[in-house]
C-alpha cells in the first residue's frame, strides 16, 4: 500500500504542499492551521488512530465536531464551516489520490447554518452630516474616508490604492483602479468629478507629509509611517471621532460607509450586476442582502406610485349637457361625446371584466354612429 509507513501528518502535508501550487499563501497557511488542529485533537482523543484506513465517520469525525462545538470560547458557525470545508477536500483529494479512506466521513448536514445578517448603512441625515464633517475637516485621513464612501471600496483596497490609481477611459471618462485585495481579485470602478477631486486632494496634502512617511509610501497614495497596515487603525479612529463630530446617531465603520454607498446605488437604480461588479463581491447572494435594506424604500415608493396611478390616468373632462341638446347634428355630436365620456367613467370603475368588455363594444357602437353623422349634410336653413 502506498505511504504505508507515513504518518498523518505527513500524508496530509503532502496533500497541502500540493495545493500550494494553486491556492494563495494565506489560504495554504489556513489549511495548515486546520490541519494541525485535526490531527492534534485525533492524537489526543484516539491515541491509537495511526493510519487513514482506520478513519471512521463515527467515532472519530462526529467526535471531532462534537468537539468544535464545544470549544471554549465557541467557534463562530462560519469557523466551523471553514474548518470543515478545508478538512473534507482534504480528504476527497486523498481519496482520489489513492489513499484509503472511507466515503462520507463529512456531510452536508454536519454543517452549521450560516449567520445571516443584513448590510447597515448609514440613515441619510447620518450620511450627510459625516460627509459634511469630513469635507470641513479636510485632511488626509478625511479624504481617504470621503474616497471610500464615493466609491464602495473597502478601507483595505484603500490604503492599498497606487499613486496612478485614477484611470483614464475615454473622452471625460475616468476609472479608480481598486488593486488586489480581499477577494483577490481587482477591479475599475467609475469616478465622476468629485472621486478625481479627492484624489487630487490626497496627492496634494501627501506632498506635505514627513519624509519619513513618504520613505514607507513610495508606490502608494496614502502615505504610512510603517507598513499598510498601521494605517488601518488611524483611519477607523478619524471616522469614529468624525461621527461623534457630526453628531451621528450610531458609531460608524469604514463598512458602514461600504453599505452606504451600495444601498445609494440600489436606490438610483443601479442593477444588481451592476452593483454586485462595483462592489467587487464574488457571490451575488451576497450583493442581494441589500435588496432587503432597501425594501422600506422600495415600499414606500410603491405606494406613492400607486397613490399617483388616477392622477396619471385621468379621463379628460368634457363638458356634460345640462339640459336637453339642441336638435341638430352639432346638438346630437356633443350628446354622443358626453355619453361617451360617462360610459368610460364607469367602465373603469368596474371589476367585472365581461361588463367591462359589453361597455366597450357599447363605446365602438356610439364611436361608429358619430363618424356616420359626419356624411349627412348639414340641412340649410
Amino acid at each position: 500500500m502506498r505511504h504505508a509507513h507515513s504518518t498523518l501528518q505527513e500524508i496530509f502535508e503532502t496533500r497541502i504542499q500540493t495545493l500550494a501550487l494553486t491556492l494563495h499563501p494565506t489560504t495554504v497557511r489556513d489549511y495548515r492551521f486546520v490541519t494541525r488542529d485535526f490531527l492534534r485533537y485525533l492524537h489526543t482523543a484516539f491515541p491509537h488512530l495511526r493510519r487513514l484506513s482506520q478513519l471512521r465517520r463515527d467515532p472519530h469525525l462526529l467526535g471531532w465536531l462534537r468537539w468544535l462545538g464545544e470549544h471554549l470560547p465557541p467557534l463562530a458557525n462560519k469557523t466551523r464551516i471553514s474548518r470543515l470545508i478545508m478538512i473534507r477536500r482534504l480528504l476527497e483529494d486523498l481519496a482520489a489520490d489513492g489513499h484509503p479512506v472511507e466515503p462520507d466521513l463529512i456531510r452536508a448536514e454536519d454543517f452549521p447554518p450560516l449567520p445571516r445578517y443584513l448590510p447597515r448603512p448609514l440613515s441619510p441625515q447620518d450620511d450627510q452630516l459625516l460627509q459634511q464633517e469630513l469635507r470641513r475637516t479636510d485632511d488626509l485621513h478625511a479624504n481617504a474616508l470621503l474616497l471610500t464612501r464615493a466609491t464602495g471600496i473597502r478601507i483595505g483596497e484603500c490604503v492599498n490604492l497606487a499613486l496612478d490609481c485614477l484611470r483614464p477611459l475615454g473622452s471625460d471618462q475616468w476609472a479608480l483602479h481598486v488593486p488586489i485585495g480581499k477577494v483577490y481579485t481587482e477591479r475599475l470602478v467609475p469616478a465622476d468629478p468629485d472621486v478625481r477631486r479627492w484624489v487630487e486632494r490626497i496627492l496634494a496634502l501627501r506632498a506635505q507629509a514627513p519624509s519619513t512617511h513618504l520613505a514607507n509610501s513610495e508606490g502608494f497614495l496614502l502615505p504610512r509611517n510603517a507598513g499598510r497596515h498601521s494605517l488601518h487603525q488611524p483611519l477607523r479612529r478619524a471616522l469614529a471621532e468624525a461621527g461623534q463630530r457630526a453628531g451621528c446617531s450610531c458609531h460608524v465603520t469604514p463598512h458602514r460607509l461600504r453599505h452606504s454607498f451600495a444601498t445609494e446605488m440600489l436606490r438610483l437604480g443601479v442593477s444588481l450586476p451592476a452593483l454586485m461588479q462595483l462592489l467587487g463581491h464574488h457571490d451575488i447572494r451576497m450583493t442581494l442582502r441589500y435588496l432587503e435594506v432597501t425594501q422600506p424604500d422600495l415600499q414606500r415608493e410603491f405606494h406613492l406610485a400607486r397613490q399617483n396611478v388616477a392622477r396619471l390616468h385621468q379621463v379628460p373632462t368634457i363638458a356634460v349637457p345640462t339640459k336637453t341638446a339642441a336638435a341638430d347634428l352639432p346638438g346630437i355630436r356633443q350628446a354622443i361625446a358626453a355619453t361617451r365620456h360617462l360610459l368610460e367613467q364607469f367602465r373603469r370603475r368596474l371589476a367585472d371584466e365581461k361588463t367591462r368588455r359589453k361597455l366597450q363594444r357599447l363605446d365602438k357602437r356610439l364611436l361608429t354612429i358619430a363618424s356616420q353623422l359626419d356624411d349627412i349634410p348639414t340641412p340649410e336653413k
